[in-house]
């Protein structure tokens, strides 16, 4: 399967919201195979929480699940985007069901047991009527692992949790993100981030790596390295995250 066209800065990012691990597991399967990246939660608040981290372009959000109501996590994603497209799944086929979550806003249902097909197909027709939007949306938004930065907003991410920076450390690791895996030399961080060379700028340089890696690695698995007399790259870690 291939991807939708169109979206900058990564792959496109798909919310999979469910309490059955086999079935997110499934869900996350089909995702990745079309193309998308998957970021799956397993109730409404882990739900929330991950949708502000990785600020995905499409939800798939079961109608019930074990904290918060299907619904209620839909009204809420809802005010924070009104246009992110929302597929719901249900094992209720009533028609007040449906009516509800339309209501709610969600743009499309599947009822269990549905056809991954079905869901990607739907999922897809779902990005594309939504493409225009969410491609000047996402020019701003880098996605690495599980680490995010909105360049709009100056926001960071890691796993969903707020991560507080300086101008500079900010500026140093969008010019990371923009260059993943690439080894990046002291003289070419000071270029672009001082936009100058100095005496003391491979210091400088060394004290905002250490700043960095003390607020965007700590207790989590590295992802800003050293490579010894080269400079420093930014990595996802092994596991993708």
């Amino acid at each position: 399967m291939t991807g939708t066209a169109g979206y900058r800065n990564g792959r496109v990012r798909v919310l999979i919201v469910d309490d059955e691990p086999a079935l997110t597991d499934v869900l996350s399967v089909a995702v990745e195979e079309a193309g998308w990246r998957a970021y799956p939660a397993s109730d409404g608040q882990s739900a929330l929480k991950v949708a502000r981290g990785c600020a995905p372009h499409a939800v798939v959000l079961d109608g019930m699940l074990p904290d918060l109501d299907g619904l209620q996590v839909l009204r809420r994603l809802r005010s924070e985007n009104p246009r992110l497209p929302v597929l719901m799944l249900t094992a209720r086929d009533a028609l007040e069901h449906r009516l509800d979550g339309l209501d709610a806003g969600a743009d499309d249902y599947v009822t269990k047991p549905f056809s991954l097909e079905e869901v990607v197909l739907r999922l897809r027709g779902l990005l594309r009527r939504a493409g225009a939007q969410h491609t000047r949306a996402d020019t701003s938004v880098r996605v690495l692992g599980d680490l995010v930065l909105t360049e709009e907003t100056r926001e960071v991410h890691r796993a969903g949790t707020p991560i507080q920076l300086t101008a500079k450390e900010f500026d140093l690791l969008s010019l990371m993100m923009a260059h993943p895996r690439q080894v990046l030399s002291k003289a070419q961080i000071t270029d672009h981030v001082w936009s100058t060379s100095f005496d003391g700028g491979g210091n400088l340089v060394e004290v905002y790596i250490s700043s960095l890696r003390r607020k965007i690695d700590r207790g989590r698995a590295p992802m800003i390295h050293t490579v010894r007399g080269l400079g420093y790259a930014i990595r996802p870690t092994e596991d993708g995250r």
